[in-house]
């Protein structure tokens, strides 16, 4: 398998007034394509810091990050956030829909930063729809979904413009168990059948399962290593 992530020695450290508080701690970490990641973990061992990395929300204290070749740590603002657009799709606990637009039109929201044409982003928008299972409520604002519903337009909306990388910071945090497991499925989908690598941080063993590997972080180290 080809190494899509590779990141060595990677730190971070945020300074709140005149206090330095160390989050990551030396980490390196290899992840290969196609591979379908589980970041476990106690509040505050720095799971979510890791992902924002990975994911280029925000930059490190030292260390390196290569995703698919590139360096992103070396990045500019603008070069990066070009990046993360073509690179990765973001899932979030909370779904972060936009209330007023249709389900078709939350997910064509990450193809307005490209050169596509108004009837090319609706035809992609319309196939993550029918592939998450949503091409009937397409025209269906947020309010009229149910929490499940509203996670799925969100992969959508993360996949819609093709990522080499899936980054979902508990997805089911907010489902309930029924739900959690439908959108878990479909995750577990994208990974098996698209090909799709994906980095998933979750409190939740039952989540974890889903996935390949199982990666366990505790006060900013990773301290262990498992399959699933």
């Amino acid at each position: 398998m080809t190494r899509l992530i590779e990141i060595r020695d990677l730190s971070k450290v945020y300074v709140r007034g005149k206090q330095k508080v160390e989050v990551l701690h030396h980490i390196d970490l290899d992840v290969e394509a196609g591979e379908y990641l589980a970041l476990m973990g106690p509040s505050g061992s720095g799971k979510t810091t890791l992902l924002n990395l990975i994911g280029g929300l925000d930059l490190p204290s030292a260390g390196s990050i290569n995703v698919d070749g590139q360096r992103i740590d070396r990045l500019g603002a603008g070069a990066l956030a070009r990046w993360r657009a073509a690179k990765v799709g973001f899932v979030f606990q909370f779904y972060n829909l936009m209330p007023m637009l249709s389900a078709q039109r939350n997910v064509e929201l990450p193809l307005l930063l490209t050169r596509l044409s108004g009837a090319e982003r609706r035809k992609r928008a319309a196939i993550a729809l029918q592939l998450v299972g949503l091409a009937d409520r397409a025209s269906h604002k947020p309010t009229e979904l149910s929490g499940g519903q509203q996670q799925r337009v969100s992969i959508a909306r993360a996949i819609v413009s093709d990522p080499t990388l899936l980054v979902c910071d508990e997805p089911t945090g907010d489902l309930d168990r029924q739900s959690a497991e439908e959108v878990l499925g479909l995750l577990r989908l994208l990974n098996r059948e698209h090909g799709k690598t994906i980095l998933m941080v979750t409190h939740d063993p039952k989540a974890a399962e889903y996935a390949n590997q199982v990666l366990h972080l505790d006060k900013g180290t990773l301290v262990e290593s498992a399959a699933a």
